[in-house]
């Protein structure tokens, strides 16, 4: 199948995006992770899945502790003022092991997205939408474009201090935890008199206000539009989906999915859930997963060969189809990874599940000022990078409908 025809109209399906995006931005309450304005964007997105093609369209609930993802800061600051306060009551060990404990809770809540401390937040229930379209002929390949609907709640600190300010002030948190290990790891080891003990100990009191300051690093009675991160990348697969049923164009042997879960910002819980739910189902034919995130940068666009702060490997030929699709259009698209502290995108939920998947993003890891605050409304979305990534899905679609990688 030759898809030129929608490629070529990149542009309309720019417009289409952006139109849909200001709706839902300005149409249904704020979307945070398990909140009422994220099942209204999913309820939006299955009715307009209907009208565009989609043969079965699902909307799930699922339970979850959204606030443990960066409810985790809470206890990792804690354990840092009791390390200090052991130090200065002369128990060294102590001190260690509250730091031990604080820094093991930031590693396998934020860093492995593991669920440590949910069980202290309120459940909520968060919601996936899926739509697939079936071909005319036998399914023989599925192809499944993924976004997440929800949006973060607001980094107060970013938005007044810009990432600049934002990620000093990480650094210094973090900085005063090692120190506190060096300074407690050397009294304990007899290695300092107690006068210097002292001294060290006062200059750890130089890193409480930024340690303080972190309780207050996320507001969460803000959740911010989300326009960027992510409708953006929901609606590269609805554009599609609506591109194909405006040209009339039915593809004969691949299937197409678009799949947005929920609460990604909490820990790609929603993701999560749907594999758990779903993964088995799509084992029948080759099944490629892409997953978009934060469209908005022209010169950022890149495909993510690993995710979850590196951790996870993602599939080198689903990935690969991307670059080369994007070569063969003349549109610039780099290889990279979404590194240490960088987060995540739901693809390493897919491919934690064993799915064939890679993340797409289009974002400077030096965060631009819109991200994770109120300055992600419809105003910031890029029409030329969604057009672009729209232009290269596109023509993934055409090479994975030929035959490509599989």
């Amino acid at each position: 199948m030759n898809l030129q025809s929608i490629i070529d109209k990149k542009d309309k399906a720019a417009k289409y995006m952006i139109d849909e995006i200001t709706h839902i931005c300005t149409k249904f309450e704020k979307r945070g992770p398990g909140d009422l304005g994220e099942k209204q964007a999913c309820e939006y997105c299955a009715e307009e899945m209907k009208k565009l093609g989609c043969d079965r369209v699902y909307v799930e609930g699922f339970k979850e502790n959204p606030n443990a993802f960066l409810g985790w800061i809470y206890f990792t600051i804690t354990c840092c003022f009791l390390a200090l306060a052991s130090y200065f009551i002369n128990v060294p060990a102590l001190s260690l092991v509250f730091i031990a404990i604080g820094l093991l809770l930031c590693v396998l809540q934020f860093g492995l997205y593991k669920k440590v401390v949910d069980k202290f937040f309120p459940e909520k229930t968060g919601h996936n939408v899926a739509g697939f379209k079936k071909p005319t002929g036998e399914v023989k390949r599925r192809i499944i474009f993924n976004g997440h609907p929800d949006a973060s709640w607001e980094w107060p600190f970013k938005y007044k201090f810009t990432y600049l300010g934002f990620d000093l002030h990480m650094m210094v948190c973090f900085l005063g935890a090692f120190y506190m290990i060096g300074i407690s790891a050397a009294k304990l080891a007899g290695a300092v008199d107690a006068d210097l003990a002292k001294t060290l100990g006062l200059i750890a009191l130089v890193f409480v206000p930024f340690w303080f300051g972190l309780y207050f690093m996320w507001n969460e009675k803000r959740v911010v539009d989300g326009a960027n991160d992510n409708l953006s990348g929901c609606y590269i697969g609805m554009a599609i989906l609506k591109m194909l049923k405006d040209e009339g164009i039915e593809l004969e042997n691949t299937e197409i999915g678009v799949v947005l879960t929920g609460s990604e910002e909490a820990g790609l819980r929603g993701a999560k859930a749907w594999c758990e739910k779903h993964k088995d189902e799509f084992n029948d034919v080759p099944t490629f997963v892409y997953s978009y995130d934060t469209i908005a940068q022209n010169d950022q666009l890149m495909v993510n060969y690993r995710d979850l702060n590196g951790t996870v490997k993602v599939d080198k030929d689903v990935s690969d189809l991307f670059i080369e699709a994007s070569e063969e259009l003349n549109i610039p698209c780099k290889k990279g990874m979404v590194p240490p502290l960088g987060g995540a995108t739901d693809s390493a939920a897919f491919a934690q599940a064993g799915m064939r998947s890679t993340g797409v993003t289009a974002l400077n890891h030096a965060l631009p000022d819109f991200y994770h605050t109120r300055l992600d409304n419809p105003d910031a979305l890029n029409a030329s990078c969604l057009a672009d990534c729209f232009a290269v899905s596109v023509k993934v679609l055409e090479k994975f409908d030929n035959g490509a990688k599989q």
